[in-house]
């Protein structure tokens, strides 16, 4: 059974929001505090709280906790009873962060089955072209690239982020395709501006052999949104550089097609987010395996490798 240390150490950490200010209040130094918490958690078997150098933030199993704790220390020992017994079982709010396209495209469609599977599981899934703070915002799971690895935070590969050049078949029915990048300036271009940094983004392309060359397009009609720019291409208003998840079913069924089909731009990999691989959430790990298991079912990574031509 806990001690009463462990027990107030979580509780006043909670009330605080930080190791510091509940060793204060307590007498004891901030080592101890996290010292008694970890104990607290690794005894529990789940994780009470997410930490990063900015803030103490409760898990959702932590705030259940904390609310059958509820002020009474004589309900302590039930409330540890209670906390235990639902540690193995998914279930509770997931939160996850996907990008607009590639999410809707990609793993809403695995909903259906992670709700048959773990049907006291309740998705709350936010689509947003940005990378998020898991811990700060109280996220489970995030699905993208090139978010900032902070400590804690793990991430797991799944598939590269190849990025390559489309444009409809109406479009170029009348028209020279491209034999290299340079040439891609001759066409109408769709192309982004970044919420993040106001500015259009241009790619540098590369082939198997390792040459590299810049592919600046055109800036003929600029938008804000992936899906935007493939909706363009699609419509015939010109070529986009487009990321190959965000553009697969449209070359897979030919209203897209794809110029320089030995060239492409990596930007980096896509890759699972989440908060520490030690008592990871059982809804945590049902998500992540799950996702983890359609990629590979489904040969994503392979098809979305634009290096392969």
């Amino acid at each position: 059974m806990e001690t009463l240390a462990n027990l107030e150490s979580f509780v006043k950490s909670a009330e605080t929001s930080s190791f510091s200010e509940a060793a204060r209040r307590m007498a004891l130094t901030p080592a101890a505090v996290s010292r008694n918490v970890a104990m607290l958690e690794r005894n529990l078997g789940v994780r009470l709280f997410q930490r990063s150098t900015r803030k103490l933030v409760l898990t959702e199993a932590g705030e259940r906790f904390l609310q059958s704790i509820g002020g009474n220390l004589d309900a302590l020992q039930a409330a540890i009873a209670d906390a235990s017994s639902g540690a193995s079982e998914p279930a509770g709010v997931l939160k996850v962060s996907l990008s607009p396209t590639f999410g809707v495209t990609h793993i809403l469609p695995l909903l259906p089955e992670l709700l048959r599977r773990y049907p006291l599981i309740r998705p709350e899934w936010h689509f947003e072209n940005r990378p998020v703070d898991l811990v700060a915002e109280g996220y489970d799971v995030a699905i993208g690239g090139g978010f900032d690895l902070a400590p804690g935070i793990v991430a797991r590969t799944l598939a590269p982020a190849h990025i390559v050049a489309v444009a409809s078949p109406a479009y170029m029915a009348e028209r020279t395709p491209p034999t290299d990048p340079a040439g891609l300036s001759h066409f109408d271009g769709v192309v982004m501006r970044s919420l993040r940094t106001g500015r259009i983004r241009h790619w540098t392309m590369r082939d198997a052999a390792g040459a590299e060359m810049m592919a600046t397009l055109a800036e003929t009609i600029v938008v804000n949104d992936p899906a935007a720019m493939r909706e363009a291409a699609r419509l015939g208003l010109g070529v986009a550089m487009l990321a190959v998840p965000d553009v697969l079913p449209e070359l897979e069924n030919g209203s897209l097609v794809r110029l320089l089909p030995h060239w492409y731009s990596d930007a980096g990999a896509i890759s699972l987010y989440y908060a520490s691989r030690m008592l990871l959430p059982a809804k945590t790990r049902a998500f992540v395996d799950l996702v983890a298991e359609a990629f590979k079912r489904d040969r994503l990574a392979e098809r979305f490798a634009g290096s392969l031509g």
